[in-house]
């Protein structure tokens, strides 16, 4: 084996090692996405007990920093699955794809609507998060990280063909799954679609917004302040 063989071989090993790692990791990320969304009715508890309305902001806004931020880390984590010589190529979850996308729609409510005041932007998040969470972690747990247990699940009635089937191709049998095309291109127009759909929205409310800013006063309350930047928090 020549030196550049050598070379190729440790480069295309540790971005398979880091890829696969990555998919790994990303059902933490998930359990904790989950955990700081639905934490939501907890904190506005603690935040209605305290008097000292300074703290209150920082515990609000550091809650709303941490929740939102680790939902933008998981999305760009996400995204590796949009990559066919990833996704197909590895063998990755087969529903991956279309759980990122549903996490982007969770992002883009968001963005468009305020979900911690509105109940239904609320509601729709949550959907959308535990739609898409099933989505990634079933295919991980029981597709990829339980393809070498085929043995065990034929023991349970033949279902040996759950992992195969939960996954984008078996390399070892060199099997692709029919499914996994259809999703991953179905993903990619979807995900698209919704980004030019944030573009032109953004580019027609670019001018409105500004305007309406301008002559918008901030709400204030009988002393002057401004209100709140959280709920129930006592002032």
């Amino acid at each position: 084996m020549s030196a550049d063989d050598l070379a190729n071989a440790l480069v295309s090993g540790s971005a398979t090692w880091m890829v696969l790692s990555l998919a790994a990791v990303l059902p933490i990320l998930w359990a904790f996405t989950l955990i700081l969304h639905f934490a939501r009715p907890y904190v506005v508890r603690f935040l209605q007990g305290l008097t000292l309305r300074f703290g209150g902001d920082v515990w609000w806004l550091s809650y709303v920093l941490i929740r939102d931020g680790l939902m933008i880390v998981t999305l760009a984590l996400s995204m590796i699955f949009l990559m066919p010589n990833l996704y197909i190529g590895l063998g990755l979850p087969i529903t991956a794809p279309l759980a990122t996308v549903i996490l982007f729609w969770a992002l883009v409510i968001k963005l468009t609507r305020d979900a911690d005041d509105d109940p239904i932007a609320f509601r729709w998040v949550s959907i959308l998060l535990v739609i898409a969470s099933v989505f990634y972690i079933v295919p991980q747990i029981y597709g990829v990280e339980a393809g070498d247990q085929v043995d065990i699940w034929n023991s349970f009635g033949g279902l040996g063909w759950i992992p195969g089937a939960l996954t984008a191709q078996n390399s070892s049998a060199n099997w692709l799954n029919p499914l996994a095309w259809p999703i991953l291109e179905l993903s990619v127009a979807l995900f698209g679609l919704t980004g030019a759909y944030l573009f032109v929205r953004f580019l027609s409310r670019l001018g409105r917004d500004e305007a309406s800013g301008d002559e918008a006063e901030a709400p204030r309350t009988a002393s002057g302040e401004l209100t709140s930047a959280h709920p129930g928090t006592a002032s």
